[in-house]
């Protein structure tokens, strides 16, 4: 046997090696198997404050919203009694609709439903960890409240001011433009205004008849309208919604919905214009061919607006937009500009939810679309400010 041999150094010394060659894969799988916890805590000491991170974009929304909900705090005052047992509070209420918005829930029951393990929600809304949600009928309930007290239009104002003292808004550049809302009806709905009741599996097959908006309705939703948005295009049971945007950075200054027919979008649009110029004097509307009607152009002039309209040159008639407005080099700076208020509208659809309707009827819509028009407007003041 060689001098100075130990059987047991070599065999601690493969025993190294194999641990060592271990030790590497488990470092190259990304380490060693975790194990749970068992069982699982059940005391902690945490704020949903802390949970939150700093820099989460819901922190200069929600430091918004609660501004513009203080402003109205008069408001809510007078719509409930000073006795009785207390409610879940307004402001709670819309900052759910603003969640509902932003988060593209599909429905208020499943927000509610989302509200009892969701933390962000909890403390978005200034709620307790255990504290119990509110039903999805509290919702139902209190919208009459606030359709009442015109609590919508009263919310989009104090955050168009909010941004308004930024220095976000323009003061004297707007544009106006007009979409479809699907109603929640369906075609099959759409009979005869004289017809009572009855079985709907019969009004699904519609060729061969001719139907319009004077001598039909929806028996789910008698105000909504058939309408198209072009031609070529399916008609559908729809409310009009209309948008008025500033051109600085894009803002929803007023929503309003109506009923889909072929004069809403001018007549409501006109409607738009004059508060405004009422309140910042003369200003410069944007719009596309749609609008290039004599009527129209003509309404905005009287109303204290200057009407930057795109030409309708396939038209069969003469533009109403004449060299003494598009010589200026403003009117072409503002038709690519105006271009931008369908960005709103594809937020509004596809985010807010709002393709579709969830609600019967064009005031509890009109609801919905304003406060999706205000979750739109934080959103994007959020992110204008942080850069600021």
């Amino acid at each position: 046997m060689m001098s100075g041999y130990r059987p047991e150094a070599e065999e601690s010394c493969r025993r190294r090696s194999k641990g060592d060659r271990q030790i590497g894969l488990a470092m190259i799988k990304g380490g060693m198997r975790g194990e749970p916890m068992e069982p699982p805590t059940m005391l902690c000491l945490v704020s949903m404050e802390s949970l939150v991170p700093k820099d989460h974009p819901l922190r200069s929304v929600k430091r918004m919203a609660d501004e513009a909900l203080r402003s109205l705090s008069p408001v809510f005052d007078r719509m409930y009694a000073a006795t009785g047992r207390p409610s879940v509070p307004p402001e709670r209420l819309l900052e759910s609709l603003l969640l509902i918005a932003l988060h593209s829930v599909r429905s208020e029951r499943m927000f509610c439903e989302q509200l009892r393990y969701h933390l962000l929600f909890r403390w978005f809304l200034d709620m307790e960890m255990l504290e119990e949600a509110f039903d999805a009928s509290t919702f139902s309930q209190n919208r009459e409240r606030l359709l009442r007290h015109d609590v919508r239009a009263q919310f989009l104002g104090a955050v168009v001011g909010q941004a308004k003292a930024a220095g976000l808004l323009s003061a004297e550049h707007f544009r106006v433009d007009g979409t479809l809302i699907e109603a929640w009806a369906s075609a099959k709905s759409f009979r005869p205004k004289d017809e009572d009741g009855g079985d709907g599996n019969g009004w699904g097959d519609f060729s061969g008849t001719t139907r319009s908006n004077e001598t039909h309705e929806s028996k789910t939703d008698p105000e909504a309208k058939l309408a198209r948005k072009g031609n070529g295009r399916e008609a559908k049971l729809c409310f009009a919604a209309h948008a008025m945007m500033e051109n600085r950075n894009g803002l929803v200054v007023q929503m309003q919905v109506s009923d889909a027919n072929g004069h809403a979008e001018r007549d409501v649009a006109l409607d738009l214009i004059a508060a405004v110029a009422s309140e910042r004097g003369r200003v410069t509307v944007g719009a596309d061919k749609g609008y290039d009607t004599r009527d129209f152009v003509r309404g905005c002039r009287e109303r204290g607006a200057t009407p930057h309209v795109a030409q309708n040159e396939h038209a069969r008639r003469r533009s109403a937009i004449d060299g003494r407005t598009t010589r200026h080099e403003g009117y072409a700076v503002r038709q690519r500009i105006r271009r931008c208020i369908e960005r709103i509208f594809g937020w509004v659809k596809v985010i807010g939810g709002l393709r579709r309707t969830r609600f019967e009827g064009r005031n509890r819509t009109q609801l919905a679309a304003t406060m999706v028009a205000a979750a739109y407007n934080l959103l994007r003041m959020s992110r204008l400010l942080a850069v600021s």
